[in-house]
């Protein structure tokens, strides 16, 4: 059926699918190594008692009829090497519907992982990695030409998650709308880069040119996906290149690289391949399935649709407990100054006096030494230090977590230690811990030649006061 695909595609169909594999990969290792620690049975928020409360309706997942920190391990390690297989190509040795069924197994491996994730799962780029990947399942493989329909549906996706970026910027702080946003957010945002610091310090008129071509990129560039080639490659290819600036500007986990993935489907593979590669018509089978669903999904998207008008657009919102159909934006309001949460602990029993030592905990992304240069991340997604951050900003995105998180560093818990970069009571748990709260600010030229740092700090107030495990359950860990 000739109208049903468009075999143009073919090369764009491989980098997409190979794209994505990779970054489901990154996702089931994130998933894999910080699971324990985080929502294990022994975790900060455990899943056993989150499904206790939350039935599967609202949450589907395979964790809702039976949990265990071997299961959930197998899950994700499982899911890692599906997606392993996936990006060696995988999908396309094998028959087409066992294709179809290998992309809907690492869908829903990972859907059972996010749907019991609860608020270190709360991110966007999650729902968008699930939207995209179920998409994926109906892309098929080298068996078929690419639908039509389904080239169109990544494009919609797309579309949404950078019109709705674009408007929320817009509609939100006026700083999108002067221009001046980006003279603070390298500095600001969540968790800055190795190359953050220069970001910041360039000329403000060049952050300016920054912002002006962000809102025409989301604004006015993602109408053009809809048009015909080669502009509809001209506008994907812009897309792709503002996302790599951004790779280089900051730690955005994969939100960057499966915008990325997306743009790479609307590229026209036979301008990259300059050769065509004729492939087989669809089974009706196939054709019917794909036709059904893809009604369904657009069906669906009215609910986004409405959000994109609204003039109270929500950003990152699911509508369903498949992930679907979602809505996306970020950063419509972008913070001025920097407060970072610093964790302390000292060996010295009894109540802290002016001469107690106080020793730093270390973690592996957000800042915290001062003369320690931000690492590079992305698209691995540290998810205690992006939570570090929201907590900063407000105790109350603190307040499920935190306390777990200190009772256990008071019992060097070995899970929760893996999570940061440095424990300075290798030998014995601490017998006390508090938080600080810091402003954080970059240094400037001179500031950094004269001592070496990256970061210049001050103290601003007690964030959580001296709690040791002999605390009462009701104080131990509350910030304030």
């Amino acid at each position: 059926m000739d109208w049903f695909t468009d075999s143009d595609y073919w090369l764009s169909r491989i980098l997409f699918q190979r794209g994505l594999a990779g970054l489901y990969l990154v996702a089931f290792l994130s998933a894999a190594l910080q699971f324990r620690a985080l929502i294990g049975s022994r975790g900060m928020l455990p899943v056993p008692a989150y499904v206790r409360v939350v039935p599967a309706r609202r949450a589907p997942s395979l964790f809702q009829w039976r949990y265990s920190d071997r299961l959930f391990a197998a899950v994700a390690w499982g899911g890692a090497a599906l997606a392993l297989a996936l990006l060696a190509g995988a999908g396309d040795v094998v028959p087409l519907p066992v294709s179809m069924l290998l992309w809907l197994l690492a869908w829903a491996l990972y859907l059972s992982i996010v749907n019991v994730g609860q608020t270190w799962y709360s991110f966007g780029w999650e729902s968008l990695l699930l939207e995209t990947g179920f998409l994926a399942v109906l892309l098929g493989n080298d068996d078929t030409g690419p639908p039509v329909v389904v080239l169109f549906l990544l494009r919609w996706l797309l579309f949404r998650v950078e019109f709705g970026a674009g408007l929320i910027k817009i509609r939100g702080d006026r700083c999108w709308r002067d221009l001046t946003c980006l003279y603070h957010h390298h500095e600001t945002q969540p968790m800055p880069g190795p190359l953050s610091w220069f970001f910041h310090r360039l000329p403000r008129p060049l952050h300016k040119v920054e912002c002006a071509a962000n809102h025409v990129v989301q604004l006015g560039v993602p109408v053009l996906l809809f048009t015909p080639q080669p502009v509809a490659t001209v506008a994907a290819g812009l897309m792709i290149v503002t996302q790599l600036w951004l790779v280089l500007s900051g730690n955005f986990a994969w939100l960057n690289w499966i915008t990325i993935v997306l743009a790479l489907s609307a590229v026209d593979g036979s301008l990259l391949a300059g050769h065509d590669h004729p492939q087989p018509g669809a089974p009706l089978w196939y054709v019917v399935l794909v036709c059904a669903v893809a009604a369904g999904l657009l069906f669906l998207s009215h609910r986004p649709v409405r959000n994109l008008l609204s003039k109270r657009q929500a950003m990152n919102r699911s509508y369903d407990a498949l992930h679907l159909v979602n809505t996306y934006g970020a950063f419509g309001t972008v913070g001025r100054v920097r407060d970072e949460i610093v964790v302390e602990g000292t060996a010295e029993p009894g109540p802290p006096h002016p001469g107690t030592e106080w020793r730093e905990y270390g973690f592996k992304g957000k800042p915290g030494d001062p003369r320690r240069l931000p690492r590079q991340f992305a698209p691995y997604h540290l998810r205690l230090d992006w939570l570090m951050w929201f907590a900063a900003l407000s105790p109350g995105y603190a307040r499920d977590w935190f306390g777990p998180f200190v009772e256990r560093l008071l019992a060097n818990d070995r899970d929760t230690l893996r999570l940061l970069r440095h424990n300075p009571f290798p030998d014995a748990p601490p017998a006390l811990v508090r938080a600080r709260l810091y402003r954080y600010r970059f240094t400037t030229w001179r500031e950094r030649r004269e001592t070496g740092a990256w970061w210049h700090r001050t103290l601003l107030r007690e964030y959580l006061p001296p709690v040791g495990l002999q605390d009462s359950a009701g104080r131990r860990g509350r910030p304030r």
